[in-house]
């Protein structure tokens, strides 16, 4: 493989993306920087990871999830429960609190071989609610409205991390999960995943599994909101029940829809604008930080504006412009041409 080749290779432009990201913390050190960002950015980091699951539902298979954010809270508390009630290592409570949420994505996987749209919807939603409720009144486990405290982790019992490697870990992480998502897409699942997106009468016919598939892609979003809440608990050091509500779920949905769905970069670049922005920009702003709610009221006005004039997302934005502008030069050049 040439240089070239290599260089338009997205997995090798994931890890260039990834050392970008790693040098945050060095601009933070450096006093270029406020220490807050190096969380707020992190934890836009931890959503994309959930984004790019929800995606994975939502713009490859075509299916609805109104989920994530009970999926990610649960995976928060049982990675809580296991390394700060019990004092397991952090290793165990991860895996411990992705197995049991992907357990029940699976479930949910198979109530999808039954019912179909919104009320897919529906039913994704009730099991967040009824999860939701779990952790407000199951003391023992969650604390409840007090919340859960969480540690920052040590790896492998040896690496006590801080907040900048824990970041750094996130950036890891996040990297690693784009590109497994990139060679799924690239799979015979991915185009199996597709395959139903466009129809799943002729996905049968072509011998798709349908149960398997589906299957495949609940589990597959519930996993990576799985690793987003044992993330989101260690870098940020807490786990409150108001964290994992309706809203949340559908500013996921909302950062596919503005970023560009079945793609990476658009889940990305969808989360930043819509956990990030909020945060790092606008609550800085003299008129709007006085504002209550203007972030939800700019996220809805900006997916309104994305679905009327830019449905593909932000992402193909550069090259729909492009695309204009070449259009208009050669408009230009035709009438010169007849007159």
């Amino acid at each position: 493989m040439n240089a070239k080749a290599i260089i338009k290779d997205r997995r090798f432009q994931y890890i260039i993306f990834g050392l970008i990201l790693a040098l945050v913390p060095v601009i933070q050190k450096a006093g270029m920087m406020k220490t807050s960002t190096v969380l707020i950015l992190g934890s836009v980091l931890i959503y994309s990871i959930g984004t790019i699951g929800l995606d994975v539902l939502l713009g490859d298979s075509g299916l609805i999830s109104l989920g994530t954010a009970g999926f990610m809270g649960l995976a928060a508390y049982v990675s809580a429960y296991c390394t700060t009630v019990k004092g397991l290592p952090f290793e165990v409570g991860a895996i411990l609190a992705v197995g049991i949420t992907v357990v029940i994505g699976a479930l949910v996987g198979l109530i999808s071989l039954r019912i179909q749209g919104i009320y897919l919807a529906i039913a994704t939603l009730i099991i967040a609610e009824i999860l939701l409720k779990t952790f407000k009144e199951l003391v023992w486990f969650t604390n409840s409205y007090s919340g859960q405290k969480v540690a920052y982790p040590k790896l492998l019992g040896i690496f006590q991390l801080d907040r900048n490697s824990m970041y750094l870990f996130v950036v890891v992480v996040l990297i690693f999960l784009m590109i497994i998502t990139e060679n799924m897409k690239n799979s015979r699942s991915g185009r199996a995943l597709n395959a139903i997106r466009r129809s799943e009468v002729a996905a049968q016919a072509m011998g798709v599994n349908l149960l398997k598939t589906r299957m495949i892609a609940f589990m597959y979003a519930t996993t990576f909101a799985a690793i987003a809440g044992v993330l989101y608990g260690g870098l940020v050091n807490f786990v409150y029940p108001s964290t994992w509500i309706l809203s949340l779920s559908l500013y996921f949905m909302a950062a596919v829809v503005i970023g560009g769905n079945r793609s990476i970069p658009g889940n990305i670049l969808g989360s930043f604008v819509v956990f990030g922005l909020p945060d790092l920009v606008l609550k800085k702003l003299p008129v709007v930080s006085e504002m209550s709610g203007f972030t939800m009221i700019f996220t809805g006005v900006l997916i309104i504006l994305i679905v009327l004039k830019y449905p593909n997302g932000l992402i193909h934005l550069p090259v729909q412009v492009i695309s204009c502008l070449k259009k208009g030069s050669s408009r230009k050049g035709g009438e010169g041409i007849h007159e």
